[in-house]
């Protein structure tokens, strides 16, 4: 089955990102949800300048659902906004990163104990539907983006799974700085090598029902972009604020 078919019943079956499969979508939810992932994966980087009246073209849409969109993105951290006159992608901000990942690593940690003691065999068929494909997408750099969104999608997964869907809106919403950090260092095939082991061993971890496994996968899966924090921010300091 052809990559981008598979990526698309995968969507289908577990929802879009941050929404529960079947929830309807308002026009500020779609052109906030665009927004969100260009401005993660660096198609909008840090300093771009958004135009209201194009991005209302493009997503055709009035101003109001627009802004509404970006102000969510201002809450998040992602976009400035000044009144009367632009609105500028943030840059990456090293404070926030260390706020998200601390946050992260706090509720994934008691996330995955929990999921040790409950996993069932369908949640861990979904985790390895999920690995499945990512491990397919790996291989090829132009897939980095739906790399990336299966790797998300595997962490909403889990939180759904320990019965606590809410929880990935509030992370996401929380990570604006370190999933574009995460997204400079996603490139490289180290990295992409190392999530996948990660996802690897988390799953190993459910399956054997071992809780100190399974947290111990969860905090060195969560940990390897933070620890590369300074030498990525020396290796494009255009996109780091002082």
């Amino acid at each position: 089955m052809p990559q981008d078919t598979q990526l698309a019943e995968v969507l289908h079956r577990f929802g879009p990102l941050g929404l529960i499969p079947g929830t309807p979508q308002s026009a500020a939810a779609r052109a906030l949800e665009s927004l969100r992932q260009r401005i993660i994966s660096m198609d909008l980087p840090p300093d771009t300048v958004l135009s209201r009246g194009e991005l209302a073209a493009e997503y055709h849409v009035s101003q109001t659902p627009l802004r509404e969109a970006l102000q969510k993105l201002e809450t998040e951290g992602l976009v400035d906004i000044y009144p009367q006159s632009r609105t500028v992608v943030t840059r990456i901000d090293a404070g926030q990163i260390r706020e998200a990942h601390f946050l992260r690593l706090a509720v994934e940690t008691e996330v995955l104990r929990r999921l040790a003691e409950t996993a069932d065999a369908a949640l861990i068929g979904r985790l390895k539907t999920l690995l499945a494909l990512q491990e397919a997408l790996a291989g090829n750099p132009s897939e980095i983006t739906a790399f990336q969104e299966m790797d998300e999608l595997f962490h909403q997964t889990l939180m759904a799974g320990a019965g606590q869907p809410g929880l990935y809106a509030l992370l996401r919403s929380r990570s604006g700085h370190l999933n574009r950090l995460r997204r400079l260092d996603l490139p490289g095939e180290g990295k992409i090598r190392h999530i996948l082991d990660g996802h690897r061993a988390i799953v190993a971890a459910l399956e054997a029902h071992d809780p100190q496994a399974a947290q111990e996968a969860i905090r060195g899966h969560l940990s390897q972009t933070l620890a590369r924090l300074d030498l990525l921010r020396d290796q494009h300091p255009q996109f780091f604020s002082a």
